[in-house]
């Protein structure tokens, strides 16, 4: 259950807006028109889609997809995830900004790209994956759907077909997204299920052009262009027996055909020897401490690894960090300190070692440590998300306050962010800061009349302090509204 149990808060707003952008892709013939007066983006899928519609289905499905999955809240994953990704996307085709990177929280492999920008990545991949060449060789995949603009082409194949042909393409998104884990997604799938048979069929020829196209920004990346074909293999020999394969083969399906075009695409590479990323290995490694349920299990699994080979950084690193969860965090403190003295520049090691130092409550030295990277680091998201969990842990709470709403307008899509404000403003006495704070929240998940509840809070604290505030609060309410009609008239 998500924070705030938003799970299906979201959910017969986001199917409203749904029907919206429906209606948008089937539109009249004046709406054609207007559409077709935008400039030209080289494809013809631009007078069906325009990118702002499709920016504004990714808004949509972005909300959805908060308020129906897990999201993993750890700033070092999202940091490492997000980071990675926007770097290899400079050697990608993509010309758009990424929208939204997302972590879900579940151990199976699947990612997604959705329009408008927004990739998502389950926990899963990175421990499928076993190094950054093989990850990345999926996230350039998904790079090059973005690119290539595979969802507006594909309303444009099917432009002459049914308003529920077309609603599939939308709706895959959503099923691809959730696993098939949620019973109202479920019940529109089988709805959809012709749609969607259909929307496969068309997919097959995308889907070779992202893997040739993906293909391309490994070698521009100087990443290991053998990867892709290693992934698909090791992915099909996993679930070879399987009675449900993981989502990514449902939406992404694989062929013999297409690994053996992966691997001949890869021959004309140049060929090198391909060192993998520590940093990627200790993400790897934290997602693997994420899922043991068993700590003590963990701390001998990493002890036995650092025997055979005692120079493994990322088994230390996996080590330190099943002792801290074991409540072993004298050792713990120590062996990540180790790591820190290796390099001493690394915000994974520092923001780590600061993490440990708040589960030892050794909370003084997280400050100080916190304050003083975050000097050389200045507004860094996992180290400023830590330096406000020190600060409450302090009972600095106005302080910690301070430090989140900072990140709020740094990064104002961060559900995480709006939670962990939410909180510590009411730590702070901050009544009226709750429920702005709260109201961002729902605002994200798609509840928008949570969020318009939490707006009248707020409005009715500062009506007779800050007037200013109210007039803005008014008019931001009476947004939500108008946006509520309209999706209520559609």
């Amino acid at each position: 259950m998500r924070k705030y149990n938003l799970r299906d808060l979201g959910k017969q707003m986001f199917l409203r807006q749904l029907v919206i952008c429906i209606l948008l892709l089937t539109t009249s013939p004046t709406l054609t028109r207007a559409e077709q007066s935008l400039p030209s983006l080289g494809d013809a899928s631009s007078s069906i889609i325009s990118p702002q519609l499709e920016k504004e289905i990714g808004e949509s499905f972005l909300k959805q997809l908060h308020a129906s999955l897990p999201t993993f809240s750890d700033p070092l994953m999202k940091y490492y995830v997000a980071g990675q990704l926007n770097q290899l996307a400079q050697y990608s085709d993509l010309r758009e900004a990424i929208m939204s990177v997302v972590v879900i929280d579940n151990p199976d492999i699947n990612a997604f790209a959705a329009p408008g920008g927004v990739i998502g990545v389950n926990l899963g991949l990175l421990l499928k994956a076993e190094d950054v060449h093989e990850y990345s060789s999926v996230m350039a995949h998904e790079l090059a759907h973005l690119s290539q603009r595979h969802f507006a082409r594909g309303v444009e194949e099917q432009r002459a077909q049914t308003l529920p042909t077309i609603a599939s393409l939308i709706t895959a998104l959503i099923i691809g997204a959730a696993g098939g884990g949620d019973a109202a997604i479920a019940a529109i799938s089988t709805a959809q299920a012709a749609g969607v048979a259909n929307q496969l069929r068309f997919s097959r020829d995308r889907e070779q052009e992202a893997d040739r196209i993906g293909m391309n920004t490994l070698v521009r990346a100087n990443l290991d262009p053998n990867a892709m074909a290693r992934m698909f293999e090791r992915m099909q020999r996993a679930y070879r027996f399987t009675r449900r394969p993981p989502e990514f083969l449902l939406t992404h399906p694989l062929s013999e055909t297409r690994i053996a075009d992966a691997r001949n695409q890869a021959l004309d590479a140049p060929r090198r020897n391909y060192s993998d990323s520590l940093d990627y290995q200790l993400m790897r490694i934290r997602a693997e401490v994420h899922y043991r349920k068993n700590h003590a299990q963990g701390v001998k699994v990493y002890r036995k690894t650092l025997q055979e080979d005692p120079t493994n950084t990322a088994a230390n690193y996996g080590l330190a960090l099943s002792l801290s969860r074991n409540g072993e965090h004298e050792e713990a403190l120590t062996r990540v300190e180790k790591l820190v003295g290796i390099n001493p520049q690394s915000i994974l090691y520092n923001a780590a070692y600061a993490e440990l130092l708040i589960e030892a409550k050794n909370t003084r030295q997280a400050l100080r440590l916190l304050s003083h990277q975050l000097v050389l680091n200045p507004d860094n998201a996992p180290l400023s998300m830590l330096y406000a969990q020190a600060l409450n842990q302090a009972e600095q709470f106005t302080e910690a306050e301070q430090v989140l709403t900072r990140q709020s307008r740094i990064r104002p899509n961060d559900v995480d962010v709006w939670y962990e404000l939410a909180e510590t403003a009411g730590l702070a006495g901050n009544i009226t800061g709750v429920h702005l704070a709260r109201a961002d929240y729902f605002y994200l998940h798609g509840a928008y009349h949570r969020a318009i509840q939490h707006l009248e809070y707020a409005q009715r604290l500062v009506s007779r302090t800050n007037p200013q505030l109210q007039t803005k609060l008014s008019q931001r309410i009476q947004d939500l509204r108008t946006e509520i009609r309209a999706a209520q008239q559609s």
